[in-house]
């Protein structure tokens, strides 16, 4: 009788304890899920655009990057995308802007800074959408056509803040049939190119002093290579630096595992300036 007392005793501390270790636990992992949630509101009342659950379900349909990450990382991108519609106004020219054209301009902003914490674009106000490509002069109208070959472009001089995407070129970028290009993740490796004062293919700012002189070389090779037929990303890649560097991170975002299997040392140097590695995700 006394040793089932004894037992009952122990039986009864044990699962007391086994409680305690459980509320224990349950404590912290609130404590962690309403510090996520502060810090969440937090950001947010930072910024006066707040993503609908209609515009997060476009995400999903359209952006397959933000398909590939972690249930925490999706909030983080929502929120860049809520920094990056409060920061730049999107406008429609000739054409009635949507929340699809929003979430795909924001999301070709958003992926190639997603790894850099406080970082935004201080190089542009507008982003203009235009029905399909244009010219020189901006037109994207009359001329049956002729000239109007351009599907973006990131301004200079009068035009200095704004950026010009053809929707058309926006939307193929972000569907299944997109391949390795994507305009509007190339206009924004621009901005990100001219941040440090120059466009010229090579981001400073972003790519640590002792990988320049290998990139400036590794660019150099790759394009004579082009230029021999002897390599598959895009010979509009060959035009000057800036547009290698735009061209080669289109392939780099949308086509990860080809491009790192086809073109491993350009994908490790690309994922040292972009601090990621999406054949990973």
């Amino acid at each position: 009788m006394v040793r089932q007392a004894h037992h009952d005793i122990l039986l009864f501390y044990y699962l007391a304890s086994s409680l305690t270790i459980m509320i224990y636990f349950a404590i912290i992992i609130a404590v962690v899920i309403c510090y996520s949630l502060f810090q969440r509101r937090k950001n947010r009342t930072l910024t006066q655009t707040i993503l609908t659950d209609a515009q997060k379900q476009l995400l999903t349909q359209h952006i397959d990057y933000y398909n590939k990450l972690s249930d925490t990382d999706k909030l983080y991108f929502e929120d860049k995308i809520e920094q990056f519609l409060d920061a730049v106004r999107i406008e429609g020219v000739g054409l009635e802007l949507t929340d699809t054209d929003r979430i795909m301009v924001a999301s070709s902003a958003v992926i190639p800074i997603f790894a850099f914490k406080d970082w935004t674009y201080r190089n542009v106000t507008n982003v203009l959408l235009y029905p399909d490509t244009f010219d020189k002069d901006f037109q994207f109208e009359g001329n049956e056509g002729e000239g109007r070959n351009i599907m973006g472009m990131v301004g200079s001089g009068y035009m200095n803040g704004q950026m010009i995407l053809s929707r058309n070129a926006l939307t193929k970028g972000f569907s299944k049939n997109g391949g390795k290009e994507n305009t509007g993740i190339h206009e924004f490796v621009h901005l990100l190119d001219k941040a440090d004062g120059a466009t010229d293919g090579i981001p400073e700012g972003f790519l640590p002093h002792e990988y320049v002189e290998p990139w400036v070389r590794m660019m150099h090779q790759e394009i004579h290579k082009i230029e021999a037929g002897r390599s598959d990303i895009d010979v509009y890649a060959t035009t000057n630096e800036a547009e290698f560097f735009a061209v080669v991170s289109e392939y780099f975002f949308e086509k990860p595992d080809q491009f790192q299997t086809r073109h491993p040392e350009l994908y490790d140097m690309l994922s040292k300036v972009f601090g990621q590695d999406p054949a990973k995700q």
